[in-house]
């Protein structure tokens, strides 16, 4: 099955990013584009995508209303949608949420990001940027002292995971333990097998949760 995407974003420059991290994987294609929400309203209602990406702040109609009128509970046949922004506000993430979005990523999160939210999507999953998910789960989880279920972690592993629960990127990481991005990867992926989790927003959740991070 090949995933059909329509991108909603103001700046052509975005837009044209996008289409050609979609266009690069084998089961993905973009469809459309829009520089307004009004715009990708009506092209969505008309060409039925799999997934549509869709900025905050746009002309004629925002995305938070565009998705309320593509996702919201009150929509028949709704379309799933991925808001992609640059504004973590806590009224933005709360209003797309409310308003059906399967996903809500920060722009500079990365390509990655945004490939793994579309497939998420597409299974019915919601993903939401690291970097919102450490504000989230601060707000959620009360502080708890660690808890052993770590223990199958080495301690260069618990320390990747406790910069990655703080929102901080490979390079980051790789910058803060004087490793390669490379090894930073690996243990990641070491991380997630130990553990059963599927993505570094889990890895952060689980980190929360079991009180290896606290503040």
């Amino acid at each position: 099955m090949t995933i059909r995407v329509l991108i909603a974003d103001d700046q052509e420059g975005i837009r044209e990013a996008f289409r050609m991290v979609i266009d690069a994987q084998p089961d993905m294609r973009v469809v459309a584009e829009a520089a307004d929400g009004r715009s990708a309203l009506a092209q969505a209602e008309l060409l039925r995508p799999d997934v549509v990406l869709a900025d905050i702040r746009m002309p004629v109609m925002d995305g938070l209303e565009l998705t309320r009128r593509l996702a919201g509970p009150e929509v028949a046949e709704p379309v799933k949608v991925v808001v992609v922004t640059t504004f973590d506000l806590d009224e933005y993430v709360y209003t797309a949420l409310r308003g059906g979005a399967c996903g809500y990523l920060l722009k500079r999160s990365g390509p990655n990001l945004v490939i793994e939210a579309i497939r998420a999507a597409v299974s019915g999953e919601t993903l939401i940027s690291p970097q919102i998910t450490v504000k989230l789960l601060r707000k959620m989880i009360p502080p708890q002292a660690p808890t052993r279920s770590g223990e199958a972690l080495s301690e260069r592993e618990l320390e990747v995971v406790r910069l990655v629960a703080r929102g901080l990127q490979n390079d980051e990481i790789a910058g803060e333990l004087f490793i390669s991005a490379g090894t930073v990867k690996n243990h990641l992926a070491n991380v997630q097998r130990r553990l059963g989790v599927r993505n570094r927003v889990e890895i952060a959740a689980w980190a929360w949760s079991t009180g290896q991070v606290t503040a």
